[in-house]
């Protein structure tokens, strides 16, 4: 059983935006993630992600004629099924530590995670719109325009929750050592353990693009969104 004193941090974030990065570095202070990705092609440190809550986040999304790519255009509904395999997952990870997860799909359902779990925490992370359209050129072959649409569709769902109820949010186009020191004190304030060690889990030069590379002009509403995430950044 779930019980009051348990804890459940969701890291938020678009795809290729520094997710693994910031969920990396908070499992390095202390955060239990479960079975987490630790590799792959694409994340030399892994994604991070325990592939039990993608699973259901797809399924969830299947479930409404959405896909990570194809975002849902009509109010996302959880089954009894599905309710009940968070719950189970839920219970079979929540412990002493606190528990965290990271998918991208989270922004798509977030609203059943809300409900399953009404304390969960909040933490985000946004990266400039044409950095995040490279990296998933070069993963996933996938156009600029798409890319662009497809970063609104997620981070629209991050700057709407934020300003529902305001959490950290962390900006992945600031140097090494700002973001360092801004994940320091995001760890502080999480009550999780600084770290100590001198290996850091983020490194600058894991980063797969760079938004300096790009000077593409932006559509007016991705560059006004953008805009937006900037100010409500720490």
């Amino acid at each position: 059983m779930i019980s009051e004193t348990d804890r459940l941090i969701c890291v938020l974030g678009m795809h290729r935006s520094g997710t693994s990065c910031m969920t990396g570095s908070l499992q390095q202070a202390g955060l239990f993630l479960g079975n987490c990705h630790t590799w792959n092609p694409h994340n030399k440190k892994g994604n991070r992600e325990n592939q039990d809550f993608v699973d259901l986040n797809d399924a969830v999304l299947a479930a409404n004629g959405a896909a990570w790519d194809k975002p849902p255009t009509k109010k996302v509904l959880w089954s009894r099924e599905h309710r009940e395999r968070a719950q189970h997952l839920l219970e079979d990870n929540l412990g002493e530590a606190p528990l965290g997860f990271k998918d991208p799909r989270t922004l798509l359902v977030l609203q059943g995670w809300k409900t399953i779990f009404p304390a969960i925490q909040f933490v985000g992370i946004v990266r400039h719109p044409n950095a995040v359209a490279q990296s998933l050129q070069r993963r996933s072959d996938m156009p600029r325009e798409q890319a662009l649409l497809l970063w609104y569709s997620y981070n629209r769902v991050l700057l709407k929750e934020y300003r529902r109820k305001p959490f950290p949010v962390l900006c992945f186009d600031e140097d090494e050592k700002i973001f360092h020191d801004k994940l320091d004190q995001l760890v502080a304030n999480l009550g999780l353990d600084k770290n100590t060690d001198d290996k850091r889990f983020y490194e600058d030069q894991l980063k797969t693009s760079d938004s300096q590379l790009s000077a593409a002009r932006l559509p007016w509403k991705i560059k006004w969104l953008y805009g937006g995430l900037l100010k409500v950044c720490v």
